[in-house]
């Protein structure tokens, strides 16, 4: 492996000259754009800190864009990660974050070293789409009391919202007009400016003038950020305990399984929109260390984030160095507009967070699957986004799957039997083609996979082949056979052999002649009762009555 990713960083960089380092630092300059306001609200709707927030981006944009598996991830706090965090931060305080910040970087190095960067692939799209409908409601619930200047109780997005209804709800005027500002200048801002100056960043600058120009100094604002890549909060082990440890389990999976899929979701999106290869277990690798590292400077979870990659790629980045360019810009901005950005209200990173939430959904599949009436792809989504809502992210992750796997049984499990009498006509050009011979000889034909699901299905349709005194089974539409299914089809050979019926098999695919050894069904049947195609079955019949006669 690390030979590979050697000789991946020697193409990579590959005749690189000045005019590739220019477009780097450009396109580095872009992302931090983008980032720079994100980062800040992602920090604080975590539950820890802007600084946290900013530490975060600058650490993972150098570490896990040195290590990664491609040269466009650009990696840093996620709206899904601190949809996450806010019920760690709640119960075990920023402590617990940086705990199951290093546990699940731990995990996700493992699972790189292990080589399970493709397991992604084993979640269905639909289960991904609810997920991050579903992390998409909980970041726009979380942010209701920044936006609207409201106080309430809970861990939760739920708990939060069901508490309105003991403590009042009371909007703040300003508050409310700050962030529908910042709304409607990221959603009226053009595309073409967009490519220049994010309207992220434009909406939060504009609603920081308003605000200090109406003199809104009532509004709770980002505070102060420190300027020091080492925070003072930061992982401590003298604030450990067993239990914490203990309770952190259910945590530290959901931030490493969270990691894994947004960093390889985005990797592989970004690897078809630049044409590139892309190492999966690479990637994990470089996750897991960064996230290790993380916490040691006071900074929260990290993944590969899809807005930041995409804006890189779309602005002519040439490799990594992009990346470590957009977070010497973001370490830049720490030092020199600390104490501006200490000032911005946070209902304006609210406003950031509630558009970032919408466009988080991935609205053209969400169309697709509900215009075309998949009916399974639909409730895979739904049972997925409640799920997520309701429950753990592992948890909605896990229930996605599961029930993703139930209907794929459910659905293969409607094998099909077809019966039909052999044709003379099929065979009338072979000299030793005979009509009569052909009397009571017919064809099985099975369709789907034979499992456990299938067996009474297929010994019910089996008892109709007792019309047939010679019977080719056909085995091409069998997709593939499990224990149960095997030896389903052995009892019935041996209940049609007792009556003095002669079968054979033909076109059996590699996996299902090689499970039918395995399960003795060939050690019954014979090595002679399996045929290429049911042609040279009925031809080796006719030769076989022809010698007789």
């Amino acid at each position: 492996m690390i030979s590979q990713f050697v000789q991946g960083l020697k193409r990579e960089f590959s005749g690189y000259n000045a005019a590739r380092l220019t477009k780097d630092m450009m396109a580095g300059l872009t992302v931090c754009a983008v980032a720079l306001p994100l980062a800040l609200a992602f920090g604080v709707s975590s539950g820890a800190t802007a600084a946290a927030g900013l530490v975060t981006a600058i650490v993972a944009g150098v570490v896990i864009a040195v290590l990664g598996g491609a040269s466009y991830q650009v990696s840093g706090p996620t709206g899904a990660m601190s949809a996450v965090l806010i019920g760690i931060v709640a119960q075990h305080g920023l402590q617990g974050v940086f705990l199951a910040c290093f546990a699940a970087g731990a995990l996700m190095l493992a699972a790189g070293m292990l080589k399970l960067g493709r397991l992604i692939s084993f979640i269905p799209m639909p289960v991904i789409m609810g997920f991050t409908s579903g992390i998409a409601v909980i970041i726009a619930l979380g942010q209701i009391d920044a936006f609207f200047g409201t106080v309430s109780e809970g861990a939760t997005a739920l708990e939060k919202l069901a508490s309105y209804g003991r403590l009042g709800f009371h909007p703040n005027p300003e508050a409310v007009s700050v962030g529908v500002l910042v709304v409607v200048v990221m959603l009226a801002w053009p595309k073409k400016w967009g490519a220049k100056v994010p309207g992220s960043l434009a909406g939060v600058v504009v609603a920081a003038v308003v605000s200090i120009v109406c003199g809104m100094d009532s509004l709770a604002a980002v505070g102060d950020i420190p300027k020091t890549l080492r925070l003072e909060d930061r992982l401590s082990l003298s604030g450990l305990s067993v239990r914490m440890v203990s309770d952190l389990t259910s945590p530290v999976v959901t931030i490493a399984a969270l990691g894994m899929i947004e960093s390889l979701l985005c990797g592989a999106s970004a690897a078809r929109m630049k044409n590139e290869n892309f190492c999966a277990d690479q990637e994990l690798i470089a996750q897991g260390v960064g996230n290790m590292l993380l916490p040691l400077m006071g900074g929260v979870p990290a993944t590969a984030a899809i807005a930041r990659t995409s804006v890189a790629v779309k602005s002519g980045q040439q490799t990594r160095l992009t990346s470590v360019f957009h977070s010497v810009f973001l370490l830049a901005s720490m030092f020199l507009l600390g104490d501006v950005m200490a000032k911005l209200p946070l209902a304006a990173l609210a406003g950031v967070l509630i558009v970032t939430a919408w466009r988080m959904n991935d609205w053209e599949g969400v169309r697709y699957i509900f215009a075309r009436r998949f009916k399974s792809a639909i409730s895979q989504f739904v049972i997925t986004l409640i799920a997520t809502v309701l429950f753990d992210l592992t948890v909605a992750i896990i229930m996605g799957v599961v029930y993703s796997a139930i209907l794929f049984m459910v659905n293969s499990s409607r094998i099909k039997i077809e019966f039909s009498d052999i044709d003379p006509a099929r065979v009338a050009k072979r000299p030793v083609a005979d009509s009569a011979t052909l009397e009571r000889c017919g064809m099985a034909y099975i369709t789907g996979a034979l499992f456990f699901g299938d067996v009474d299905e297929f010994v019910h349709r089996m008892k109709e082949a007792d019309r047939f005194d010679y019977l080719i089974i056909s085995l091409r539409g069998m997709s593939s056979v499990d224990l149960s299914g095997a030896q389903a089809m052995l009892e019935t050979c041996e209940a049609l052999k007792r009556r003095g019926k002669t079968v054979v098999f033909c076109g059996a695919a590699e996996q299902v002649r090689g499970y039918f050894d395995r399960a003795g069904v060939t050690e019954y049947m014979g090595e002679t009762a399996y045929y290429g195609s049911a042609d040279l079955a009925i031809l080796e019949l006719l030769e076989k009555k022809a010698k007789v006669a």
